[in-house]
């Protein structure tokens, strides 16, 4: 599955986080432009005067190592013809239906209207409703993804629980009532 990481939902370091490993242990193809990397990037440093643009430039390479097609280009030509709410949003879309990706992984649902991504065989997807896809498609590679994240925690370090607590925490309810029944392999 491809899919188009919208800003909003790789703004949040944890949960970028746990959207890369996944990545990593390939549970799903992401995609994203420098158009999505300079909005993430300068929300951040907007927001957290303690981060520096070192510090994200290195982020951002990381993830772009993650997969070698992550980066989308030449999606460009397609914005003008695309009809959004938020035309700022458009350049979303474009780069979606230019990757073949199935899903906008965003936590602006009403940005990307079911209406407007359909003829495009494209949804848009809350992080945890996409999570939860992920592990119902396959569960072992999720899982997998998921205990290469907690055990690479050093500062600080989390159990099985405080992991699942710190998901639950972040909004993603959902993925950890599911992680729940799998302690043993997180």
């Amino acid at each position: 599955m491809i899919a188009v990481l919208y800003a909003c939902v790789i703004y949040p370091p944890a949960l970028r986080d746990v959207l890369m490993w996944l990545a990593v242990v390939v549970a799903y193809e992401p995609r994203w432009t420098e158009e999505i990397h300079a909005e993430w990037m300068r929300n951040v440093l907007e927001d957290r005067p303690d981060v520096t643009p070192e510090q994200l430039e290195r982020t951002r390479r990381l993830m772009d190592q993650v997969s070698p097609k992550c980066l989308v280009s030449g999606y460009e030509t397609r914005i003008p013809s695309l009809q959004l709410p938020d035309v700022n949003d458009r350049h979303v879309l474009a780069a979606a239906i230019e990757a073949g990706a199935t899903v906008i992984v965003t936590f602006n649902l009403s940005d990307f209207p079911r209406a407007a991504l359909e003829p495009y065989g494209i949804r848009a997807l809350a992080p945890d409703p996409f999570l939860e896809m992920l592990y119902k498609q396959n569960s072992p590679r999720f899982l997998q993804g998921l205990q290469r994240h907690r055990t690479s925690l050093k500062n600080p370090s989390k159990t099985t629980d405080e992991y699942i607590d710190a998901l639950i925490s972040q909004g993603l309810k959902r993925t950890g009532h599911l992680l729940q029944a799998h302690k043993a392999e997180i």
